[in-house]
């Protein structure tokens, strides 16, 4: 196996410095506020998932230099907001064909930053900018009646999806009329937000992109006065501080956090289907919001999900998404790469290895010998597929998403067990029944707190006209996607309430 010839990343960013000059010195990459390229924070070292290739790292910067770039995002609102939508339109079209043009090295950018494999990388990239030519398409009647925020919107996102969660809500939001901020997440997406930023400012459009710690800028890009909107995207440890600094600030706010998305099987019988839709939850190693982590199955049918839930897992492939074995091959077809780094490879097989101690039991464990890895690179941010049946309450395991490919399976007796054991995060953003019975999905559903429950199929965040949000603790603020998300980033009449999860009420769409 070898590197393909043209996907190493200095290949890539050499690329950047080319398309990009202004944001990308041989050095380092700088961050964009107050309509200026800055050559300010501290780049922090960074190295790659893929194979601990050392990659270009943030430029963070300190409370200070955070609270400039919020007061240059003000000054850029208060002009974009009084632009014709017919001009947003126009100029954020023209940075949607201008990220087209690039879009393979975007892609190749989310390889090496976060691990993912080619086809989900370019998939990343496509939903971003086939999502925000819809909303260009339908934005005139989802504005009618409304203006933008009174300052711009800040997001703070997580790493695994920076371009079609990130960036297209970027994009949305300012073509509803406001400026925009972004932090670079701290784990990954650095250069391929940057890039993806540059191209859109040279359009015009007004994006403040900054780095630097959580901790460190929060207090700003969370807490400033001068915010219209707070969007966060991430776990539940961090989203809880980020809604106790909003919670007498009556600020608008989205926080999409985490929940242990169930998948239950009770009265079925399609094994072969359920074995390709196994298979396909494990895209990008279930590094995502809306993966399925937990199988709750109707014991009398764990003999027939068993085999195939073993065949399922038993065809992944994974490894290294840029190793061939002759330069023209193509890419390997992936599920999955690494882990975001390797911490988080050791603390997931710290949890499978203390849950097996406490009385789980491992039903699968793959080796990373059956990976598709270079000679001799580092795999300490790589982890093999894993199931646990029964894992014991006292793991987090039981009750918390585990973000990486491992599975937990739940054996139940009745329906009420079923619906406690696919309730047990209190609050999820998707769920699925397989049963083979309308009625009894019918009877179920209602009763599963997930914002989406699919019958006989996966629920996805969706895209386009489709809604989403999360029940319980698994959501704070207003829900987005469709008109929801225009709804959530711009004013209505005095009074209005927005669908959402809020202190005072829940309103479902």
């Amino acid at each position: 196996m070898r590197l393909k010839p043209g996907t190493s990343w200095r290949d890539a960013y050499e690329q950047c410095c080319s398309v990009a000059p202004e944001a990308f010195h041989d050095d380092r990459v700088l961050n964009h506020w107050g309509g200026i390229w800055h050559r300010d924070g501290r780049p922090a070292p960074v190295f790659s998932p893929l194979d601990g290739t050392a990659i270009a790292g943030p430029p963070r910067l300190d409370r200070a230099g955070a609270g400039r770039a919020v007061a240059g995002a003000v000054e850029e609102h208060n002009r974009w907001r009084h632009l014709p939508l017919a001009d947003r339109k126009a100029m954020v079209l023209a940075a949607v064909d201008s990220m087209a043009a690039h879009r393979d090295l975007l892609a190749l950018l989310l390889v090496w930053e976060i691990g993912k494999p080619w086809k989900t990388a370019r998939a990343d990239v496509d939903r971003c900018l086939d999502g925000v030519r819809w909303y260009v398409e339908e934005i005139d009647r989802m504005v009618a009646g409304r203006t933008p925020l009174p300052g711009p919107v800040s997001n703070i996102a997580s790493w695994n999806y920076p371009m079609s969660v990130l960036m297209h809500a970027m994009l949305v939001q300012a073509l509803a009329g406001n400026a925009v901020i972004a932090k670079t997440p701290t784990d990954g997406g650095l250069c391929c937000l940057t890039l993806a930023c540059a191209l859109a400012v040279r359009e015009g459009l007004p994006f403040t992109l900054v780095s630097g710690g959580g901790a460190e800028l929060s207090p700003v890009l969370v807490g400033s006065g001068s915010l219209g909107c707070v969007s966060f995207v991430g776990g539940r440890d961090a989203g809880a501080k980020v809604a106790t600094s909003l919670a007498d600030l009556g600020r608008r706010h989205v926080l999409e956090q985490e929940g242990l998305n169930s998948w239950g099987v009770w009265e079925y019988g399609d094994w072969d289907l359920l074995a390709r839709q196994i298979r396909g939850s494990f895209d990008y190693g279930k590094q995502r919001c809306t993966a399925y982590p937990r199988f709750v199955v109707q014991r009398s049918l764990f003999h027939e999900f068993l085999s195939a839930y073993l065949e399922a897992v038993g065809s992944l492939r994974f490894g290294h998404p840029l190793a061939v074995a002759d330069p023209d091959d193509d890419l390997p077809a992936l599920d999955f790469g690494p882990l975001i780094n390797a911490s988080k490879a050791k603390e997931l097989a710290d949890q499978v290895d203390e849950a097996i101690t406490r009385g789980g039991v491992p039903i699968h464990r793959a080796s990373l010998d059956s990976g598709h890895f270079l000679p001799g690179q580092d795999i300490s941010a790589y982890f093999a597929p894993t199931a646990l049946l029964n894992p014991p309450p006292s793991s987090p395991l039981h009750h918390a998403e585990p973000f990486g490919p491992v599975d937990t399976i739940v054996l139940v007796d009745t329906e009420a067990e079923l619906l406690a054991a696919m309730n047990a995060s209190n609050g999820a953003l998707v769920a699925t029944l397989s049963c083979e019975s309308a009625d009894t999905f019918a009877r179920l559903a209602p009763e599963v707190r997930a914002f989406k429950v699919g019958h006989n199929r996966p629920r996805s965040r969706g895209d386009r006209e489709e809604l989403f949000g999360g029940l319980g603790a698994s959501w704070r603020g207003a829900f987005v996607g469709g008109d929801l998300l225009v709804r959530a980033a711009t004013s209505g009449q005095d009074g209005e309430r927005l669908p959402g999860n809020f202190p005072s009420y829940t309103l479902l769409p």
